[in-house]
């Protein structure tokens, strides 16, 4: 189970911390991502983090304003997100998997195993 909080309205140029408990599997073993996906397109890839060395990966479009972590004593998956804007609108998605290094691609590439509900973050 994966279960995402930390949504919420923002102005463009504000900040959210996402954050992703996991239950039920052995978290430190799987790699995790954030995906999101807005009204009318398709779920895109937004970052990753391996399990071995916790080398962090992101989309192309991140450019430099998303920081993924991840607590492997807590279970937790964390993404700070800096200086949105309207485009960053979108419900985001936790996402444990396998192998994640075509979750960034566009489109992805590989299917997580595990996806949380979403949590809603909207900037205006």
């Amino acid at each position: 189970q994966l279960v995402e909080s930390g949504g919420g309205s923002v102005q463009a140029g504000g900040s959210l911390r996402l954050s992703c408990v996991s239950s039920g599997y052995t978290y430190s073993t799987y790699c995790m991502g954030w995906f999101r996906q807005s009204p009318g397109k398709e779920r895109e890839g937004v970052a990753g983090i391996y399990s071995g060395d916790g080398r962090p990966i992101y989309a192309d479009f991140v450019k430099g304003r998303f920081t993924i972590s991840r607590d492997n004593v807590n279970n937790t998956l964390y993404l700070q997100v800096n200086n949105l804007t309207p485009e960053d609108t979108a419900m985001y998605y936790c996402a444990a998997g396998t192998f994640c290094t075509g979750w960034i691609r566009s489109p992805p590439i590989g299917r997580p195993l595990y996806w949380g509900q979403g949590t809603q973050v909207t900037v205006s």
